[in-house]
């Protein structure tokens, strides 16, 4: 069993990311493990532009941007085993010590750590998660599934198109698949306000003539062999079908966009407590999970809109993956950080009251002229007001520790 002082399962945005940080802190007894054959996550499908704004100040590719991380990863020979699945995550209660059980080409694998990263990412929601009835014929695909098969397999899968959901992804494709001769007859939407980001609405949508249709879904998926049409209905507030409002759409194609979830299956076998808001991990101010040791950030932790957002998380955790292996250890966090219910979740959900730290949440839906207020004992520690607030895009805030006391809960309030 080979020892190390810190294992990172994932090795797309966040690993790299995390893992780079480590090196140049000084913690070189580390390991990337990656399911796929080669680094870089779900950047190496994303062939569209728009990443690195925020991180390195130009727009990238997902390709180029993760390339700019396994660059360094590689002249630092930062150690790493592609096409190895990480199957199973245990801790002793006496020491602490971390067990990492992988599944490579060469067997099984079995690592002892001080400390683990978990940046696994997330995954797509199915037909099977949102129940859609009807016959199963092919040309059903989650939008993730679409991409891959069309940006690295250069396999077209539909030419006649209807996409349900106005996820990022699935209006992303809308754009590739009218680029590549397909007819995207529309996208709709089961919200009465799109999921992805405006700038998506406008680049991929409106500059294609694709509409928009909001407060509509699927009802039900008519072929045998192949998908030959799909049934779309109005749906009243309550998420629910208004009979009589149904149309039918001929179509070779359904591409899903219903959301993401992150991949945590490995996280609730090392024990780590989940928020079933955010469905990623309960962490502190130091994205240390319930499971003292045990580390998490990026999409697993929350799904983010921007992987720029993605990388800086994972470099903050790094920092405190290092102070963690020093002597003096991290502060341990002891408020909680509650939410009304404008708020969906927030990012950490614990705090120590003695630490500057960046709060990351979202509302739950879209709302003008408002302000987020961070409440601590009746005094307002932070705010940030905003013209307008969207699902779609994550909010950050900066909380300064010299505002904050180690004695009362921390209060995420909007105020419109």
């Amino acid at each position: 069993m080979r020892q190390l002082d810190t294992v990172i399962i994932g090795g797309g945005p966040a690993g790299l990311s995390a893992a780079v940080r480590l090196w140049e802190k000084g913690i070189r007894n580390l390991l990337i493990l990656e399911r796929e054959k080669q680094l870089g996550g779900i950047l190496r499908q994303c062939i569209h532009d728009g990443f690195g704004l925020t991180r390195f100040g130009e727009t990238l590719s997902g390709p180029e941007y993760a390339q700019r991380f396994i660059s360094q990863v590689e002249e630092f020979d930062i150690p790493y085993i592609t096409d190895t699945t990480v199957i199973d995550i245990s801790v002793e209660e006496d020491t602490g010590k971390k067990k990492v059980v992988a599944a490579s080409k060469d067997g099984l694998l079995e690592f002892e750590a001080k400390t683990v990263i978990l940046t696994m990412g997330c995954r797509e929601r199915t037909r099977g998660a949102i129940s859609i009835p009807g016959e199963r014929p092919a040309g059903v695909y989650t939008a993730g599934v679409a991409q891959a098969y069309i940006n690295l397999q250069n396999k077209m899968v539909g030419r006649e198109v209807v996409i349900l959901g106005s996820g990022d992804i699935g209006m992303i494709m809308a754009r590739r698949m009218t680029l590549e001769g397909a007819h995207v007859q529309a996208v709709f939407e089961v919200q009465p306000y799109a999921s992805g980001l405006p700038r998506n609405i406008l680049q991929c949508l409106d500059d294609y003539g694709i509409p928009l249709y909001l407060s509509h879904t699927v009802t039900e998926i008519r072929g045998r062999e192949r998908l030959e049409s799909v049934v779309v209905s109005q749906v009243d507030e309550r998420m629910q079908p208004i009979k009589g409002t149904e149309k039918e759409y001929p179509c070779d194609t359904l591409i899903l966009s219903v959301g993401l979830i992150p991949e945590n299956e490995l996280s609730l076998a090392a024990g780590v407590e989940l928020d079933p808001r955010s469905k990623g991990a309960v962490v502190d101010e130091h994205h240390q999970t319930s499971v003292p040791g045990v580390f998490a950030a990026g999409n697993v932790l929350q799904v983010h809109d921007l992987v720029d957002f993605v990388s800086m998380e994972a470099e903050e955790l790094a920092d405190s993956v290092a102070a963690y292996m020093r002597e003096d250890g991290l502060t341990p966090c002891g408020l909680s950080v509650v939410t009304d219910g404008n708020v969906t979740h927030t990012i950490p959900q614990r705090i120590s009251g003695t630490e500057d730290f960046k709060l990351s949440m979202r509302v739950r839906r879209p709302m003008k002229d408002c302000r987020i207020e961070l409440v601590q004992g009746g005094q307002v520690v932070a705010e940030r007001r905003m013209k307008k607030a969207i699902p779609a895009e994550m909010i950050q805030i900066p909380v300064k520790a010299a505002k904050l006391n180690e004695k009362e809960d921390l209060e995420v309030k909007v105020v419109c």
